[in-house]
């Protein structure tokens, strides 16, 4: 599990394609002496596996499953993304439970400055729509948000100054794809609630 915030902007320095897999190499500034060969780690929002780790470079493999559902299968060499270590227990959770496990791919609509934030616009994927919720939370690219607005076919965001610094955020254009999370509690209330109203 991870929390959505963000400690480093990696930057991937190889990819090999083998079978439909893609194993990528990827730099970071993060001390990678405190994590393990097998650790889960966050990268752009995909929970993955550390395979092996060489001074500041560590790598993991995508299956061809996962590059199927996320923005991963769009990552070329130079990529940067968004790095965060897995949880241990009795860590401070300061964003909110984000498990790595990418619900959908959705386009940037619109970027726009508002008085020191950035407001970003998403299209509002069809199968997810029912878990995004104003005030509700929601990782974009590996990045733990509070959803402001929500409309029939989109929803938004603001993005602090520091947020759109120190992440990828700051990276996006209009018509960029990002990976979504929704809030795993949303998912299970909507669920519930669904599944009672069958039953009754």
């Amino acid at each position: 599990m991870f929390t959505g915030i963000i400690k480093d902007i990696g930057q991937i320095t190889s990819l090999n394609s083998s079978n439909g897999d893609l194993n990528l190499s990827i730099k970071t500034s993060l001390k990678l002496n405190k994590i393990n060969i097998g650790d889960s780690i966050c990268c752009g929002g995909v929970c993955l596996t550390v395979l092996s780790i060489q001074n500041d470079i560590f790598n993991v493999e995508l299956s061809k499953e996962t590059l199927s559902v996320t923005a991963a299968k769009f990552w070329t060499k130079g990529t940067k993304i968004n790095i965060e270590k897995s949880l241990l227990l009795g860590d401070q959770i300061g964003g909110h439970l984000v498990s790595g496990h990418v619900d959908a791919v959705t386009v940037l609509k619109s970027k726009k400055n508002i008085k020191g934030s950035v407001r970003l616009d998403f299209k509002s994927p069809k199968d997810v729509r029912p878990y995004i919720a104003k005030k509700g939370s929601i990782s974009i690219d590996g990045v733990s948000l509070t959803i402001n607005e929500v409309n029939k076919s989109s929803f938004s965001v603001n993005v602090i100054s520091h947020t759109f610094k120190n992440t990828t955020l700051g990276n996006l254009n209009e018509k960029d794809l990002v990976n979504i999370e929704v809030d795993t509690i949303a998912r299970y209330a909507v669920n519930a609630t669904k599944y009672y109203i069958k039953e009754k």
